[in-house]
């Protein structure tokens, strides 16, 4: 194929992504989104407007809050909604009931996570160990709690987390996927290994959760937190979620002791007696609105099985790989995300010369992912309603794009794999979130 024009190359495979639409299991979920002609591939950023958000948002602003008012906090279950999603969620995750709880964003979780594993872990066990090339809130987070419980945080490499944990190792924060590369990590045999160290283990779900199975009871995860505004489609600043494996509950201390988690909320006391189980992750009034858009975007999920998901997943992403292996030669558009399914998240990154001037050229031709700084499109497959189609065009238009452009190569940074500064900075125009 290499000597036939990369255009006429791509277009030999408009059949097969027609093909492989037909015969999808998950074509007929696509039709629970709001959804256009756009090319939307930022998924693993912000997720589709599920179309029972709407009618769910207008009844609880119109019904339950501007009729029922005070009385929806029992009327309607806003009290009690953090649990009632976390336990929607649970399954998604790998968990059993009464694990998982709604509310605040990732970073306020990961600091309570981490503290309380720190507090769970024995005083001798002084470092929190981090993956090095982490989305840097989590690493801010990590040094916060290291001051605040008088322990030291020691960055790493992901892939040596787990042969770097020793006697020392309190917990280590890790990341299932990677946000620049869509490399997936391997939880159980990193939490197995994290465990036979004595350390404890916390897991950063944003970019897995909802994309591919995850095994949080199964693997013996400690702690894990994650996002709803990605895969699980819940909203620009949706509430995350803090997982507390049930064994540990009775010890999950808080750095964070809010009202919201006390034994007797409205006893209004001086002093805090932590609630029974998944409650005790929450801290303040719920966010309602933001919740109850979640209850309703989860029902997308309904007769969906995760291994579907799955494997459509793999299947996109293998063949939107094959696609850009058409489109332009490998000196232009370089895959940094593995090729191997176990190591594969839900995204395609690609390291590419100008990559910010590239994606604003592709936005403004109706293909929507993001880019990374120095040089990473990132391409996200949502397989709830990302057509084999879909992929195929992203490809076409970026090989229309490539032939109008002047060759010039990937900027190459010989010292980090896949040519990904470890020390480039997120955000920025048309970057999207994490």
């Amino acid at each position: 194929m290499s000597d036939v024009p990369p255009v006429l190359a791509l277009d030999a495979l408009a059949d097969r992504a027609a093909e492989l639409d037909s015969a999808d299991p998950l074509a007929h979920v696509r039709d629970r989104f709001a959804t256009d002609h756009t090319v939307y591939l930022d998924g693993n950023s912000l997720g589709a407007l599920p179309t029972a958000v709407l009618p769910r948002l207008t009844d609880v602003v119109q019904r339950e809050w501007g009729e029922l008012r005070i009385r929806s906090w029992e009327e309607s279950g806003w009290w009690t909604a953090p649990e009632r999603i976390g336990d929607r969620i649970a399954p998604l995750v790998g968990a059993a009931p009464g694990q998982v709880v709604v509310g605040d964003s990732t970073s306020v979780n990961v600091f309570k996570a981490l503290v309380a594993a720190v507090r769970m872990a024995p005083e001798d066990r002084d470092e929190i160990l981090v993956d090095a090339a982490t989305f840097p809130t989590d690493g801010y987070i990590a040094a916060s709690a290291a001051r605040l419980t008088g322990r030291t945080v020691r960055a790493v490499p992901a892939d040596a987390i787990a042969e770097a944990a020793g006697d020392r190792t309190a917990v280590a924060l890790v990341n299932h996927v990677d946000y620049r590369t869509g490399r997936l990590y391997d939880l159980p045999a990193v939490t197995a290994a994290l465990h036979a160290a004595g350390a404890l283990a916390v897991w950063d779900l944003c970019h897995s959760a909802g994309a591919l199975p995850v095994t949080l009871d199964a693997a013996g995860v400690d702690l894990a937190v994650g996002c709803t505004y990605k895969y699980l489609n819940g909203g620009p600043g949706a509430p995350a979620y803090l997982y507390v494996r049930a064994e540990h509950q009775p010890r999950f201390d808080s750095p964070l002791p809010g009202w919201n988690s006390h034994a007797d909320p409205f006893a209004m006391a001086d002093e805090y007696v932590a609630a029974e189980g998944a409650p005790r992750g929450r801290v303040g009034t719920p966010e309602i609105l933001s919740l109850l858009a979640l209850d309703a975007a989860l029902d997308v999920w309904d007769g969906v099985a995760i291994a579907d998901v799955r494997a459509k997943s793999l299947g996109l992403t293998d063949f939107f790989l094959e696609c850009v292996a058409a489109a332009a030669p490998a000196q232009r558009l370089r895959p940094v995300t593995p090729v191997p399914h176990a190591e594969r998240g839900s995204q395609v990154s690609l390291s590419c010369a100008d990559a910010g001037g590239m994606m604003r050229e592709l936005t403004a031709r109706g293909v929507v992912g993001d880019y990374r700084r120095p040089d990473v499109l990132r391409f996200g497959f949502t397989p709830l309603y990302t057509r084999y189609t879909d992929a195929w065009r992203a490809a076409r238009v970026l090989a229309d794009i490539l032939e109008e452009r002047p060759h010039t190569r990937p900027d190459a940074h010989p010292d980090t794999p896949a040519g990904i500064r470890a020390d480039a900075p997120a955000g920025g125009e048309r970057e999207g979130t994490p």
